[in-house]
């Protein structure tokens, strides 16, 4: 799940080396900690936060199939 969310992201932005992931798992849910260059937020999190939500929809669908809950976090 964690290396789908990097091809995601790093796809989008443009400082790729500036992009990180943290993944905070528990019991049956995960926190996935996405931290890009201050640049390149507006780009992650879109016009009214779409690409974000889109972002979010893909992950949980995938998530789904594993039986967790994902969190996804946006750090600048």
């Amino acid at each position: 799940m964690k290396d789908i969310l990097e091809t995601i992201i790093k796809n989008l932005v443009s400082e790729k080396e500036a992009v990180s992931i943290r993944e905070v798992e528990g019991e049956r849910s995960i926190i996935l900690e996405v931290k890009v260059s201050a640049n390149d937020m507006g780009k992650i999190i879109g016009k009214e936060g779409r690409v974000a939500k889109a972002i979010r929809t893909i992950i949980k669908a995938v998530a789904a199939k594993e039986e967790k809950r994902v969190t996804i976090e946006f750090i600048g």
